[in-house]
């Protein structure tokens, strides 16, 4: 049971990494993350304000296209880190680990993890193409207005 609920968390935790393309609004030093972000727009972001920035429908297909594209290689990443995160945890739930084993298990699911970031920036840089140097100034107003409600006092 374990060995699935591990999975199961695993496979979770990829499915939200994509909160991580949004900016934090917490106070305190900025990550390299947080930094690219205010760089970039949230899929959410771009399609909540697509009247507001004169979204062309060109730009909406490229857009969903790439949506699309992502989260069909998501389902299929997603799968692979529960099946290589069942296999880290028999090898860690032995009474003695072979340390070995479980840092090869570690590596193979950290590969899938900087897959799943690297295909969450492959969208966001493509949304951020799809748009003009004006839509984007627009969007980042949007975003930064969100941001600033959204802080706690």
């Amino acid at each position: 049971m374990r060995p699935v609920l591990f999975a199961i968390l695993l496979a979770a935790a990829a499915a939200s990494g994509a909160r991580a393309q949004t900016p934090s609004p917490a106070p305190g030093p900025k990550t390299g993350e947080d930094m690219l972000a205010r760089l970039l727009f949230a899929p959410e972001l771009v399609i909540q304000h697509a009247q507001d920035i004169g979204l062309q429908p060109a730009q909406r297909t490229i857009i969903v296209g790439a949506l699309k594209e992502m989260q069909s290689d998501m389902v299929d990443l997603q799968l692979q880190m529960a099946e290589r995160g069942a296999e880290l945890s028999k090898v860690i739930g032995e009474p003695k680990v072979d340390e070995a084993a479980a840092l090869a298990q570690v590596d193979k699911v950290l590969t899938l993890e900087r897959e799943v970031k690297r295909r969450q920036m492959q969208l966001l840089i493509r949304i951020k193409n799809a748009l003009s140097p004006e839509q984007q100034e627009r969007l980042a107003k949007f975003r930064d207005r969100a941001m600033a409600t959204d802080r706690p006092e």
